[in-house]
């Protein structure tokens, strides 16, 4: 039974990296979980990915590029000011500068550089390293 998609389709992306596996076929899809990977292929975490409809709903084929280390949901969904990324980052990424924790804002899903250039706050979904 799936509750939370976007930690489904985190965990299945981790578990095809950690296999060495080309390829990766999610299910089901939702506008957030293609805006995430929108932002994980402009940040080189993944390749290109392409969204097909079928009869039972649509899926999308995505190519591993294998330099995921970890990535996850982040579950509560922090309500993060401008100002305390710093907090998150030490909490959810392994190193200053390593990683992107991924932000829904009022601009969109983007990176939390993004955020911090753009002096934005928001809720954190995702994190990837």
């Amino acid at each position: 039974m799936l509750n939370d998609t976007l930690a489904d389709t985190m965990s299945l992306i981790l578990n095809n990296e950690s296999i060495g596996r080309q390829h990766c076929l999610i299910k089901p899809v939702s506008r957030v979980i293609k805006e995430i990977l929108k932002v994980m292929k402009e940040n080189g975490y993944v390749g290109d990915f392409k969204e097909t409809e079928d009869s039972r709903g649509n899926y999308i084929q995505l190519n591993l590029t294998g330099s995921i280390n970890k990535c996850g949901a982040i579950k509560p969904r922090y309500s993060v000011k401008k100002g305390e990324f710093e907090k998150f980052e030490r909490r959810f990424l392994p190193a200053k500068d390593l990683g992107i924790l991924f932000v829904s804002t009022s601009k969109g899903i983007i990176t939390h550089y993004d955020a911090k250039s753009k002096n934005l706050g928001g809720r954190l979904l995702a994190y990837c390293y």
